[in-house]
């Protein structure tokens, strides 16, 4: 679980990213999930796209793609979801 002073910081990072992913009228599929798991892999932290196509409610995808992909849900703003997983990298040492 992060901190408040985490997610500030991971916040001012994620000003700088731009989307990887975008998440369209189907929803969410498996293959966007294994993506998902391997970019925040690569990343840490990552910004996912969800277009007003998309059916399904955002804090719904937000949750279940953190839950599927073990990660933290940093911040939904307006369609843009952020999310952070740490990895062995440690590009962002929080």
């Amino acid at each position: 679980m992060l901190t408040g002073k985490q997610k500030r910081y991971l916040k001012n990072k994620a000003n700088e990213l731009n989307a990887i992913f975008q998440i369209g009228k189907s929803g969410i599929s498996e293959s966007q999930i294994n993506g998902i798991i391997d970019a925040l892999g690569a990343h840490e932290l990552i910004k996912i796209k969800v277009l007003k196509s998309c059916q399904v409610d955002i804090e719904s995808i937000a949750l279940q793609i953190s839950q599927r992909s073990n990660s933290e849900i940093v911040q939904i703003i307006g369609r843009v979801i952020v999310l952070y997983k740490a990895s062995e990298k440690g590009i962002y040492h929080i």
